[in-house]
């Protein structure tokens, strides 16, 4: 366990929180005019000499940005054009720091982007809800297809910087220089992407400008998020004591996704996995595992007799477990059971106009469902408007998959994990994280079994919920990142660790793992 030094998790922002944070720093007696040279410094700091510069300005403070920038870089030598599509608000900072720019403001419509060229984007910041048309979408286009550089400010112009979406023409950056925080768009897909490197600026503000309404925020997952809650492995532990994951197998053909979560569980820590099957799955499963155990439970009545009669701390299900009336008679057994539980794959396909059976489950215990984008949208796509909450959401606020996997989570009662290239994690109190360290090398058959496992296993060692997903999360993507290109689920499965071996962040690899632009 680390000590009291422990860095906190890495907040994001809404483009509200930021637009508040931005208002307070004002109140606070903070100029506006002070940050905006600040932004527009740091923006000139992330450009590099020697190359002719375009500055693309908006009419409002993303604009304004862009002029202080054009005006630093010109100071500095550098060659420098700017073009606008409209002139600031008269009286207003941008119109202040236009006014300081010592050159031509040229038309947009003729800008004729090069690539040998350096442009800033200063067009439309991360506020934006409507899509870009006119003069400034056809010289997106014509930047798009130059193959010049392009330093963004705050967002891509075009992105939305709540839910990483672009409505319309975006602009693709290589780099972008954002204030203060991160923004949840910047790590949501396709923003993660549009966005290229992302360097978060200091202007002033800092954390006293802050809303501090007791909700709860969204984070970046990173090990700040749950290193505290890793398992320990104290010298006189038994395995039992390490937690005993049961792990359900589908029938004889379909064993190989059981047997992956089982394994990856095990190389995660748990003390004891368990695959429970029928006589000709069980049969094939010998043949393949030593130090998984094997335990017969035909039906859902034998289910719970095996559950009576042994010390589990978990049960992943769905992992090719067939889509049977025997899967779902399965599911009721172990949500009136009310051990930690993981419904993956199969289990959610089955659940999928049947989701009120998880809202009878037996006390509080902690249930993880890890679906895809096509179970997402068969399991709740229909009836996230029922969430109130979710509901009363602006409409671009209702495309963020941050928003639509705390929505799920509120309507199960558990905890979601919206799988895909920007892994959303999400508990039914509001919390969420966004993990960005998956990349393209996860897209391999069984990989999502692997993930359940390592969530399994985290649940048996005795990791909160919220916590022990966010870590087989990361996990799962720094493994993925260790590996690269060309990795199959077994070979994802070798390179699984207990979390208590990279706790400390020293793991080779592992430890270095970090988020992909």
């Amino acid at each position: 366990m680390t000590g009291p030094t422990e860095p906190a998790p890495t907040a994001l922002l809404g483009t509200a929180e930021m637009a508040a944070a931005d208002a307070a720093a004002a109140a606070s007696g903070l100029s506006v005019d002070r940050l905006m040279a600040a932004a527009g410094a740091a923006v000139a700091d992330a450009v590099s000499g020697g190359a002719p510069v375009a500055v693309l300005c908006g009419p409002g403070n993303n604009g304004g940005d862009g002029y202080v920038a054009a005006r630093i870089l010109q100071e500095r030598g550098e060659t420098v054009s700017v073009f606008a599509e409209a002139a600031p608000r008269q009286g207003s900072v941008a119109a202040r720091a236009a006014a300081l720019w010592k050159g031509p403001v040229r038309a947009l419509g003729p800008f004729t982007p090069t690539p040998d060229m350096v442009v800033i984007d200063a067009l439309y910041g991360a506020g934006l809800t409507r899509p870009i048309a006119g003069a400034a979408a056809e010289a997106i286009t014509r930047l798009n297809a130059s193959g010049a550089r392009v330093v963004a400010i705050d967002v891509p112009s075009g992105l939305d910087g709540d839910s990483g979406q672009a409505s319309g023409p975006v602009v693709r950056a290589g780099r972008t220089v954002t204030f203060f925080r991160a923004k949840t768009g910047h790590h949501l897909w396709p923003g993660r992407a549009l966005c290229g490197e992302l360097i978060i600026a200091d202007i002033g503000l800092d954390a006293s400008h802050l809303a501090n309404d007791g909700k709860p925020g969204v984070v970046l997952n990173t090990p700040e998020l749950w290193r505290q809650m890793a398992p320990q492995q104290p010298a006189d532990a038994h395995k039992y004591q390490r937690g005993h994951c049961l792990v359900i197998s589908g029938p004889a053909l379909q064993t190989g996704a059981s047997r992956l979560s089982a394994e990856a569980a095990l190389n995660a820590g748990a003390g004891a996995v368990s695959l429970a099957g029928d006589d000709e799955a069980l049969g094939v499963h010998a043949v393949h595992v030593t130090a998984i155990m094997l335990r017969l439970a035909r039906s859902a009545p034998e289910l719970g007799a095996l559950l009576r009669a042994a010390r589990f701390a978990s049960v992943i299900i769905g992992p090719a477990a067939g889509r049977s009336p025997r899967t779902l008679a399965m599911i009721d057994v172990l949500l009136a059971r009310g051990l930690p539980l993981v419904l993956d794959a199969d289990a959610l396909t089955i659940l999928a106009r049947q989701s009120s059976r998880l809202a009878g489950r037996a006390g509080a215990s902690a249930l993880v469902l890890t679906p895809h984008a096509g179970e997402f949208e068969r399991l709740f796509g229909d009836q996230l408007a029922e969430d109130p909450a979710y509901a009363s959401l602006p409409r671009a606020l209702q495309a963020s998959k941050v928003e639509r996997t705390r929505a799920a989570a509120r309507m199960a009662r558990a905890v979601v994990v919206f799988k895909g290239i920007d892994t959303v994690i999400a508990d039914a109190d509001g919390r969420a994280a966004i993990n960005s360290n998956g990349g393209p090398e996860l897209a391999t058959a069984g990989s999502g079994d692997v993930l359940a496992g390592l969530i399994g296993a985290h649940l048996a060692q005795g990791m909160p919920a919220f916590e022990a997903a966010a870590a087989a999360v990361w996990l799962h993507g720094a493994c993925g990142a260790l590996f690269g290109a060309g990795l199959t689920a077994d070979r994802l499965v070798s390179l699984v660790r207990p979390l208590a071996a990279i706790a400390a962040a020293d793991a080779p690899g592992l430890g270095q793992a970090r988020a992909r632009p």
